[in-house]
This record gives structure tokens, C-alpha cells and sequence, in this order.
């Protein structure tokens, strides 16, 4: 079964936490290439030291979290991981107060993207590893692998006309039935894409959306964090905690009770098949519904 692989509590942790790492260092990397193409607020001299000096703190902060702890120097570590993460934190908001607009850009987003979910996959890799343990066997790529893809592929198609139909009720919702008359704003990938122009930046984009998100957030959410809650014993937890997190993360309140329905089909896929193949499947195919439908029904 594919859960009755034993991920180490201490190693999770380390990974999890690499990850957000990762994912804040994105922003900070797409942060410093919209400086270097439209300039900012001060000078290069000012901005490039701050987030070289913010870089170098959270690069620090991957360093010592790869290293296990022990009991003896637990406090020294655990305060010098915080001190270099925190420093990294706010030199990084320093930095970004800089940039010269916050207008999302597709340079921004491949960089941004490349640096969380590629080198999200470079640290399980070392996860895995420290496990003694391949892709297949962690998360059972081997197991009936060609009828857990076409499930997924079946899952996202109907899964899709109901996503987007609690989005538009979502949306409804926040604009006629909130006190202030919300208007919902998409997310910033999606914003992006609609500026894609060439057909090159949206090749890139679809590779990055269609293929690298879904594997790492897959391997990520139910692979790592999904199966170490559940073995812990907390069944429930790992259900609805990982499928709040993983809406979380989007930063976008339209989509959010869509993309946590998701997730829960996504985790029952996990569960039915023991094979990662069927939500990898079944969430690639979903981006790709919602890639080509975005761009199919943009106005020229």
C-alpha cells in the first residue's frame, strides 16, 4: 500500500517548510527581473544589495534546514534558521517595495514558477533519498499505472463543469451578497496568461501549467503531506487540512472552495488507485481544460 511508506515527522517538516522557502524566494527572483527590465522606485545601487543580502539569507535557511536536528543542538539551530529566515523575509519585502509596478508579467511568473515547483521537486528528490527510496516506490508509479491515468483523465473532465460552475457561484456570491459589493479579482496566473501574446510565451506557459505544476503540487500535497498526517493518525486532518492548504496557496478567494473541491477528488484518486499517476492525471488534464478554454474564449 502505498501509504504504509513511513515518512519521517522531522523530515516532512524540513522539506515543507524548504519548500515555502522556495516558493517566497520565486517571488523575490521575479521581483529582481522586473527591476532589471523596467527599473524601479531607487537606484541599482540601493535595491541589487538588498536582495542579493535577502537571497543569501534564505539560501542560508536551505542550508542548515537540509540538516537533521538533534536534542543536543536543537535551540541554537532552530534560532539561527529563524534569524536567517526572517532577515531573508524582510530584506525581500524591502526589496520588492522597489519594483516599479505590481503588474504581473510572464517573465515573472515562468521565474517565479521555475524556482518554487522546480526546485521543490530538486528537494523531494533529496527526501527521497534520505528515504532510501525511488518515485515509483514512494508513491506507487508502478501500481495498475494505465488505469489510474485514465481515471484521472475521467475525473478532471467531470470534475471541470462543476468547478467552473461553483466558481461563477462563488463569484456571484462575492459581488451581489457581500455588505461592500466585492468585486472578485482572478488569479495572478491567469492574469498572466491572458497577456501571453506569442504563441512561443504561451507554449511556455502551457508546459509550466500543464506539466511542472501538477507534478510538484501532486507529489507535494498528496505524495508527502497528505500520507505523513494520515500515517500520524489524523485521517480527517490530512483530508481537509492539505485541501484548504492547497486552495490557500492560489491567494484567491474566487477560487478557492472550487480548487479545495478539487483537491478532495484529487486526494479520493490518491486513495482509490495508490498510485500518484491519477491525480497527476487527473490535475494536468484540469489545467489543460482550463488553458485551452482560457484562450478559446479570449477576446482577440
Amino acid at each position: 500500500m502505498t501509504f504504509a511508506r513511513p515518512w519521517k515527522p522531522e523530515a516532512v517538516v524540513r522539506l515543507i517548510l524548504s519548500v515555502f522557502v522556495c516558493i517566497y524566494g520565486g517571488s523575490l527572483a521575479g521581483c529582481v527581473l522586473q527591476y532589471w527590465q523596467v527599473g524601479g522606485k531607487t537606484s541599482g545601487r540601493v535595491f541589487y544589495p538588498i536582495a542579493a543580502a535577502a537571497v543569501a539569507c534564505l539560501a542560508a535557511t536551505l542550508v542548515l534546514l537540509r540538516r537533521p536536528m538533534r536534542i543536543e543542538n536543537m535551540m541554537p539551530r532552530l534560532v539561527t534558521i529563524l534569524g536567517c529566515f526572517y532577515s531573508g523575509l524582510l530584506l525581500g519585502f524591502w526589496a520588492q517595495r522597489y519594483a516599479a509596478s505590481e503588474e504581473p508579467s510572464v517573465a515573472q511568473m515562468v521565474v517565479g514558477t521555475v524556482c518554487s515547483h522546480g526546485l521543490g521537486l530538486v528537494l523531494v528528490f533529496r527526501f527521497l533519498r534520505e528515504h532510501e527510496m525511488g518515485w515509483g516506490e514512494a508513491f506507487g508509479l508502478a501500481h495498475r499505472s494505465r488505469e489510474a491515468v485514465l481515471l484521472g483523465l475521467l475525473a478532471a473532465a467531470c470534475f471541470l463543469p462543476f468547478g467552473l460552475g461553483l466558481e461563477q457561484t462563488v463569484g456571484w456570491g462575492l459581488k451581489y451578497l457581500s455588505p461592500a459589493g466585492m468585486e472578485p479579482e482572478q488569479q495572478r496566473a491567469v492574469q498572466v496568461l491572458r497577456t501571453a501574446i506569442s504563441w512561443s510565451q504561451r507554449g511556455l506557459l502551457g508546459a509550466l501549467t500543464i506539466l511542472m505544476a501538477p507534478v510538484a503540487e501532486e507529489v507535494l500535497f498528496r505524495g508527502i503531506l497528505y500520507a505523513a498526517i494520515k500515517q500520524a493518525g489524523f485521517g480527517r486532518l490530512a483530508l481537509w487540512g492539505t485541501a484548504g492548504l492547497f486552495a490557500l496557496i492560489h491567494f484567491n478567494l474566487l477560487t478557492f472552495l472550487p480548487l479545495m473541491a478539487l483537491a478532495l477528488v484529487l486526494t479520493y484518486l490518491y486513495e482509490r488507485t495508490n498510485n500518484l499517476l491519477a491525480p497527476i492525471a487527473a490535475h494536468s488534464f484540469f489545467n489543460a481544460l482550463n488553458f485551452g478554454l482560457l484562450y478559446y474564449f479570449q477576446k482577440p
